[in-house]
């Protein structure tokens, strides 16, 4: 009987997921194996194991990063993936993320657009539409907070000067800040990206806030339009 047709607990000690973790450190550990850990049982009723499963996840999705974007609709679409497991394997991913988070917070000092960026870029690099932030800062570019403008693909109509600036007005803010993604992970800006940015910018000057940078979050890089001489 192959290792696939076998439940984990039988097999030898030293390939178990959980006693080599412990032997020899998680990081000697391959994905499957650790989402195994995580999924802990297969399904008796096709004699598959959690590693099993965890293969099938990583091959049915392309790996992690994909695999953490999976709705829990999309997971149970998975033979043995129940709501209860799927939940579990959400509830690591967004653990992750938020382990990773180093966003910025009130009080915290704007310094440059990769800060900026670190603060943005997991949260969302994996959002599979355009969400668009203003963050709000002091006369001494000192965060306020930031706020949520839109979601849905960048255009004049949901990214507009009211929504943008009336919490820049109501917090008496002196500079904001703008930052969106690119659910397609390359973050050279676009058309509507440099029409809005410049539109925005001429209503700062108008309501006298500066409009200090426009960063544009992809996979792993970004796009800053003050870097880059834009503003």
């Amino acid at each position: 009987m192959s290792d696939t047709s076998r439940r984990i607990k039988d097999w030898p000690q030293a390939e178990r997921p959980r006693e080599k973790l412990l032997d020899r450190g998680p990081e000697s550990l391959s994905d499957a194996e650790l989402l195994a850990l995580v999924l802990r049982t297969g399904d008796a009723a096709t004699r598959t194991s959690a590693l099993d499963h965890a293969r099938l996840l990583l091959a049915r999705f392309g790996g992690l990063r994909q695999l953490a974007t999976a709705s829990i609709t999309e997971l149970c679409q998975i033979k043995g993936i129940g709501p209860a497991k799927a939940a579990e394997l959400q509830a690591v991913f967004q653990i992750a993320r938020r382990f990773a988070d180093a966003r910025l917070r009130p009080g915290d000092r704007f310094t440059s657009s990769e800060e900026v960026f670190r603060s943005f870029h997991e949260r969302l690099r994996d959002h599979k539409r355009e969400v668009f932030y203003t963050l709000l800062l002091d006369s001494k570019n000192r965060v306020i907070r930031e706020v949520p403008i839109s979601e849905g693909s960048l255009t004049a109509s949901i990214v507009h000067p009211r929504e943008v600036f009336a919490p820049v007005i109501r917090e008496s803010a002196s500079a904001v800040l703008f930052v969106h993604n690119h659910p397609s992970g390359d973050p050279t800006p676009s058309r509507e990206d440099i029409e809005i940015t410049r539109r925005l910018k001429d209503v700062g000057e108008l309501v006298g806030v500066r409009v200090l940078d426009h960063i544009v979050v992809g996979s792993d890089r970004y796009v800053s339009f003050a870097d880059r001489g834009l503003l």
